[in-house]
This record gives structure tokens, C-alpha cells and sequence, in this order.
């Protein structure tokens, strides 16, 4: 049999499929990486705030930083592919991830881990928008290309239940470090499967085409106001450092936008996409949508678990099943069909209203609440308001724009979601915070952040009727792009 170039019409269609599978492998196991670490740690932060002696806003960064810098470098990362190559694009932000992920393993400080879990976040930033890059270029548009994404997708909102439970076992049988660890052997797999799969490419030599300074930029504007609102809470004594980082977040915010309206090259974000109203409307609803959905409800929910029904890390694991995969049903089968029947911004305000009455009822918890009684009948309600949502949510703010901006608008939209979790996280701590440890005065706090979370979601869904009509609105053929372009966190 002769294993060149030249072989018969049959070979090369079987080895084009053989190649097809292992670019499908590739992009999906290193999705799967990128989504799980961002649920990954939650189930273990009791366990690394013991072992480390963590105080509330030290666990908040260890949560925190990742969605942080992966949000703030995502629209930069996006380019790298185009500048660079496919494949070098690919296999730096594997390498990136895998050795922050061993650091991050083997860290025996708090400032070891947080700083970890930065770069896990930045090779993330480059990774996630190189993987669905490498399904757009290898299967051309058709039922290959919608097989493909649809797969994808799937893999991107299965992390986010796998991510729960796999920390809820790692933690249990092993240690938390293996939380972190295990993403060790499967960046190394990912590695060396680009390397044999992927063609090299032929880089761009136009340097300037990456905005590093709007993206570090913004990235510090949030890490700053961040840290301000965490340092602001009620018990504090650091209000002047508190009030110092609030004014560099303003310095770099303003700096940002002097260096995104000046800057000739390709921008991280066009300015001038800021007057349409679904965007900038759309992008500040996406931005509270993801102070409740994103890393808030399962921070507070897994410490709530652990800390008070004492669920071991397994149980508290598998007790987060029912959100996840309520609302993969939801978001995947319901919404889809019902956006053919339902105005897009008539399901974001009905969504957010159901979402709201979900947070409100698990606001109700007691110290002698039960999973069944003060968990389970929560998740579903809040989980049916989520999968009705956000879809329909990212249909309206991506509305309306197409060509080079296209680009821009939906990583926008998944950099808010990312953002408004960790601004989310720090402002409920930050209001919820308490000295004592006592199980009543945890139930307290942690009731107090769902049910801020509940107005923020009501208020979401008041402010939602001014979107702009979306009657016209439909899925597209190929939905599972537009679900993928929603799921690009973890909700």
C-alpha cells in the first residue's frame, strides 16, 4: 500500500476523515479544558481555603482571577490564529495553560495559586477562540461543519457539569492539587496531537494587529476595580487602598478608551459599536445576567453545601447536576425552538423574571433547610429562567452586525458575562460578608447574596422591555453556533 501523496481516490478520502476526527478530538478535548477550569476549583475552595488559610477575599481571587484575565484577553486572543497560525496559536496557549495548571498544582501560597490561576486565564484567552477557529477552517460550511460545532458546543456546556462533579471526586479521593494537576496529561495529549495533526501555516508578520494595550488595559481596569470593591466591604480597614485602586481602574478605563479611539490598526473594540443600543444595552444586561449566573451562584451554593448541609466534595458535586443539566435542556432544545415562535427580547424578560423568582426562593434557606428542601426545587426554577435567557440575550446584542465586527460584538458578549461574575462575586462578598463563622451567620450571608442576586436579575428583566424589538430574530440554520457563542463561559 503506498502512503503518499499519490494514493488512490479511497485512501485519501479516509485519511481526510481520519484527519477530520482527530481535529474534531483536538478542538473539543482543548475546549473541554478551557470551560471546566472555570468551574473546576469551586467544588475544592472549602479544601484550598483550609489548606492554604485563605481568608473570604483571598478565596474570591482564587475563584476570580481566572474569569478575569480570560475575559479581559479574549477578544485578543481571538487573533492570535489569524497573526499567527492556527496551529503555533493552538499549541502556545496549550502550553501556557498546562504549566500555569502545574504551578497553580503545586503552589503552597495563596500568591502562587491566584497567580496560576492569572496565566490558566490567559493561555484560556488564547486557546478557546482557536479551537472553534480550527473547526471553521478545516470543515467547510455544510452538515461536516454543523456536525462539528454541534459536538463543540455540546463539549463547551458539558464542562460545566463535569467540572463540578470531577472536583467533587478529585477533592474527595485525592486532594484539591488535583484539580489542577489533572489538566497536566491532558494539555500534554492536546500538544502532541497539534503537532502531528496541524499544518504549520504561514504566519502574519503584522505585529500591530494585536491590540496588547487594550487588552492589558481593560484587564487592569477590572482587576483594579475589582480588588476595590473587595476591599471595600463593610469590615474593612483598607478603605484609602480601597479608594487608590479604584481611581487606577478609572485611569486605565479612561486610557482604554483613548487607546480605542486613536489606534489605527484593528481594534480590540471598535468604540463607534457602542451607539448601537442592543449593543451597549444588551452588553450591560449580559453583564449583570453574569453577576448571578457565572461564578457567584456556584461559590456561594458550593460553600453553602460543604460548609452547612455538610455534603462531602462528591455529594456537593453531584448536587450541582440538576442546574447544569436543566439548562443544556433548556438552552439547547426549548429555546432554539421557541425563538421561532417567541420574540427574542420577550424570552430575555421572561427568563430573567423566572431566574429572579429561582434566587428569591433559594434566598429563603435555613440552618435547617435540606438539599431537597432548600437546594433542588431552587435549581430547577432558576435553571429554566437561565436556559430561556441567554440565548436569546446573545441573539439580541449580536444582532444586526455582521463582517469584521462580528467578531468583536460576540466576544464582547462573552467577555461581559465573564466580567460581570467576577464583579458579581466581589460585590455580593463584599456585602455579605461576616467575622463570625457560626452556621447561622453563614446561612445569613449566603441567603443574602441569592437574594441580591434575585434584584439584580428583577432588575434586569424591568430593563429589559427597552432592547430593541427582535421580532425578527430567528436561529439560524446552524444553531449551534449561535448556542456556542453563548455557552463561552459557564452558565
Amino acid at each position: 500500500m503506498r502512503w503518499w501523496d499519490g494514493d488512490e481516490p479511497g485512501t485519501q478520502r479516509v485519511r481526510r476523515r481520519t484527519s477530520g476526527q482527530a481535529v474534531i478530538l483536538l478542538a473539543c478535548t482543548a475546549q473541554f479544558l478551557v470551560v471546566l477550569d472555570v468551574s473546576v476549583v469551586n467544588v475544592a475552595l472549602p479544601s484550598i481555603q483550609q489548606a492554604l488559610s485563605l481568608s473570604p477575599s483571598g478565596l474570591l481571587w482564587v475563584a476570580n482571577v481566572y474569569a478575569l484575565v480570560f475575559g479581559g484577553f479574549l477578544l485578543l486572543g481571538g487573533r492570535l490564529a489569524d497573526v499567527y497560525g492556527r496551529k503555533l496559536a493552538l499549541i502556545s496557549g496549550l502550553g501556557l495553560f498546562t504549566a500555569a495548571s502545574l504551578v497553580g498544582g503545586l503552589a503552597t501560597t495563596a500568591g502562587a495559586l491566584v497567580g496560576a490561576r492569572a496565566f490558566q486565564g490567559l493561555g484560556a484567552a488564547a486557546l478557546a477562540p482557536a479551537t472553534l477557529t480550527l473547526l471553521t477552517t478545516t470543515f467547510p460550511p455544510g452538515p461536516a461543519r454543523n456536525r462539528a460545532l454541534a459536538v463543540w458546543t455540546a463539549v463547551s456546556l458539558a464542562g460545566g457539569a463535569a467540572g463540578n462533579l470531577l472536583s467533587g471526586a478529585l477533592t474527595e479521593y485525592l486532594t484539591w492539587r488535583s484539580t489542577l494537576l489533572v489538566n497536566v496529561p491532558i494539555g500534554m495529549f492536546c500538544i502532541a496531537l497539534a503537532a502531528v495533526t496541524l499544518a504549520g501555516g504561514r504566519p502574519r508578520d503584522q505585529l500591530v494587529q494585536l491590540d496588547v494595550r487594550g487588552a492589558a488595559l481593560i484587564t487592569a481596569t477590572l482587576i483594579t476595580v475589582t480588588y476595590a470593591v473587595t476591599a471595600s466591604h463593610p469590615h474593612s480597614q483598607r478603605a484609602s487602598t480601597a479608594a487608590a485602586a479604584l481611581v487606577v481602574s478609572l485611569i486605565c478605563l479612561a486610557a482604554f478608551v483613548v487607546v480605542e479611539a486613536r489606534s489605527a490598526e484593528p481594534r480590540l473594540l471598535p468604540l463607534g459599536l457602542l451607539r448601537t443600543r442592543a449593543i451597549w444595552l444588551g452588553n450591560l444586561l449580559m453583564l449583570l445576567v453574569g453577576a448571578g449566573f457565572q461564578i457567584p451562584l456556584w461559590y456561594f451554593l458550593t460553600l453553602y453545601l460543604q460548609q452547612v448541609l455538610e455534603l462531602t466534595p462528591l455529594q456537593a458535586g453531584a448536587g450541582f447536576l440538576p442546574h447544569t443539566l436543566l439548562m443544556m435542556l433548556v438552552g439547547m432544545r426549548v429555546t432554539p425552538w421557541l425563538m421561532r415562535h417567541v420574540a427574542a427580547r420577550s424570552l430575555v424578560i421572561i427568563g430573567t423574571a423566572i431566574a429572579a423568582a429561582g434566587f428569591w426562593w433559594q434566598g429563603q434557606i435555613t440552618v435547617h433547610s435540606t438539599y431537597l428542601s432548600g437546594v433542588l426545587g431552587p435549581a430547577v426554577v432558576m435553571s429554566i429562567g437561565g436556559g430561556l435567557l441567554i440565548v436569546p440575550l446573545t441573539a439580541v446584542v449580536t444582532s444586526g452586525v455582521s463582517g469584521p465586527d462580528a467578531g468583536a460584538v460576540s466576544g464582547l458578549a462573552n467577555a461581559a458575562k465573564q466580567f460581570g461574575g467576577a464583579l458579581g462575586l466581589a460585590a455580593l462578598i463584599a456585602l455579605t460578608s461576616r467575622h463570625s463563622s457560626t452556621k447561622a451567620d453563614l446561612v445569613s450571608g449566603y441567603a443574602q447574596a441569592f437574594a441580591f442576586t434575585a434584584l439584580i436579575l428583577a432588575l434586569v428583566a424591568i430593563v429589559a422591555f427597552a432592547l430593541p424589538s427582535a421580532d425578527s430574530i430567528r436561529p439560524p440554520p446552524e444553531s449551534p453556533r449561535t448556542i456556542a457563542d453563548a455557552a463561552g463561559g459557564r452558565d
